[in-house]
């Protein structure tokens, strides 16, 4: 059941496929590939590791990262991907509570992670460096036997408390989401490429798996980042291009001004925040019937409801705009419901939260059995999410989790805002909001009770959060609406910011 099976197969079966490329240019075959995660394995063996200890990967998008992740489960370890674009403390902080014994870091990181390392953390080796390379200096290592529900992948989401959870990802669960993908939303063969553009500790990362299981190339822009003229580029390079990205990415490559063709892209996934209807049309009309939607969680990793291409870019169907408007219908991997507070299944058409179970969801939360049993009750997923689902079999979103703010694909936490700006002496109160941004889906806005001025808070962001999570706008407020019992009435906050700025959520 190790997910790294498949690896050994695709080599087996597919050797001289290319495995990973650096722009147009091939890196590694699949029997390179093969062959690197196992003399990984080894190297990680020889630190000291014993199969189930957790090895973290902190880097932004490099060719390193998929023998890293496959080196990591081939020996049987779990892998703890962290977005490289988080705050050294909170690199820190899932380095401590993960318990990982190794980290492997890009070198943009690496002083970061050092003046943040804790004490449990016995190896930060930078990728590139000679260390790195001395990994790979003893025999290939028999691939490891892993049971299915063995801890695969260890992948941290931001918690209404403001500490990041790490969701225990599985084998199994790992194994229903490439199954899921390859059914479903994106039939893939050898030869095949998805490019690596969104970040691969998250969505990008998960979807290389199916990726592996059928041969297919991994694509690192040369940017090492999202740049929409090279995207269209490498599409051209790589006929049967595939890509996930975030709302905002699909909106700046629909808009880019390029004449470039968009025949070579397979499919282009998106999902990790709102796409507006009329982004979604102005995306079908310039890159073709290739789009996908799709809705997940990192408790359910992208595998809740698929929008398929095929219900995208009918445009003559009646129900068209409503579909459009829609998150598609149940993933294969998962069943879903809607339910009231009691956890009864609602009828089609009513407002109710979004339950899921099957072998795509999360085992729980690492060392969280409070969070486990809350989120896991009655052995369904509570998403958290708000939604209806019609008569078709169609889920429409209707609120997300409580205050969450998505911004750009990024899951931000108002709390977690709330408690860095409530460390200066200046605030007396604060409540962070999301408002509705045509270019991001959402910015963070903070409301603010206090004397505190924007430099300030700025600054005080700057040293405690990731930048993406830093308020865009500081509004000064006499007193924040509160109910009877002292709670922020954020519903009621968000309403004065629609008046204000005339920009709803």
């Amino acid at each position: 059941m190790n997910l790294a099976t498949w690896l050994r197969k695709s080599a087996e079966t597919h050797g001289d496929q290319p495995a990973v490329a650096r722009g147009s240019t091939t890196v590694q075959t699949y029997t390179e590939l093969a062959d690197r995660a196992a003399k990984l394995a080894t190297g990680l063996a020889m630190l000291g590791l014993s199969p189930g200890d957790r090895v973290a990967i902190a880097s932004k998008n490099r060719t390193e990262y998929v023998e890293a992740f496959y080196g990591i489960w081939w020996g049987g370890f779990a892998a703890v991907p962290a977005n490289a674009k988080l705050h050294g403390a909170e690199l820190g902080y899932i380095l401590e509570n993960s318990g990982a014994r190794v980290c492997l870091v890009g070198p943009e990181l690496a002083d970061a992670v050092e003046s943040h390392r804790p004490a449990s953390l016995e190896h930060l080796i930078e990728f590139g460096s000679d260390a790195y390379a001395e990994l790979f200096g003893g025999a290939a290592v028999d691939l490891c036997d892993a049971g299915p529900d063995d801890l695969a992948w260890l992948f941290y989401t931001s918690g209404t408390t403001g500490r990041p959870k790490g969701a225990m990802l599985t084998h199994r669960n790992m194994t229903a989401m490439s199954d899921a993908y390859l059914s479903d939303i994106d039939p893939t063969k050898p030869g095949d490429a998805i490019v690596h553009a969104a970040p691969l500790s998250h969505g990008s990362g998960i979807y290389m798996i199916p990726h592996v299981n059928a041969a297919a190339c991994h694509v690192i822009p040369e940017s090492g980042s999202f740049e929409p003229a090279e995207i269209f580029c490498l599409a051209d390079a790589w006929p049967g291009l595939s890509l996930f990205a975030a709302p905002t990415m699909v909106k700046r490559m629909t808009e880019c001004p390029t004449d470039l063709p968009t025949s070579g892209f397979r499919t282009i996934t998106y999902g990790g925040g709102p796409m507006y209807v009329a982004d979604a049309e102005a995306a079908l009309d310039r890159l073709g019937p290739c789009l996908v939607q799709i809705y997940g969680q990192g408790e359910s990793p992208m595998t809740i409801s698929i929008c398929q291409r095929e219900v995208i870019a009918d445009k003559d169907h009646p129900k068209w705009p409503d579909r459009l408007a829609s998150v598609g219908t149940v993933n294969p991997a998962v069943e879903m419901r809607v339910a009231d507070e009691n956890d009864e299944t609602l009828p089609s058409g009513e407002t109710g939260e979004i339950l899921v179970r099957g072998d795509a969801v999360m085992k729980g939360y690492w060392q969280n059995p409070d969070a486990t049993a809350k989120t896991l009750k009655g052995g369904w997923l509570h998403t958290g999410d708000l939604g209806a689902i019609d008569e078709d079999g169609y889920l429409t979103l209707m609120d997300r989790s409580k205050d969450l703010v998505i911004s750009g694909g990024s899951n931000i936490y108002p709390r977690e805002v709330e408690e860095v700006l409530l460390r200066h002496p200046g605030v007396d109160e604060v409540s962070v909001i999301g408002r509705a941004d045509p270019e991001w889906g959402e910015v963070v806005v903070a409301y603010v009770v206090g004397t505190a001025t924007d430099i300030e808070l700025d600054q005080l962001c700057t040293n405690n959060i990731a930048r993406f999570k830093r308020p865009k706008a500081y509004v000064r407020i006499d007193v924040l609406p509160k109910n009877n019992y002292g709670k922020v009435l954020k519903t009621e906050l968000r309403e004065i910011d629609t008046k204000r700025t005339g920009r709803g959520v």
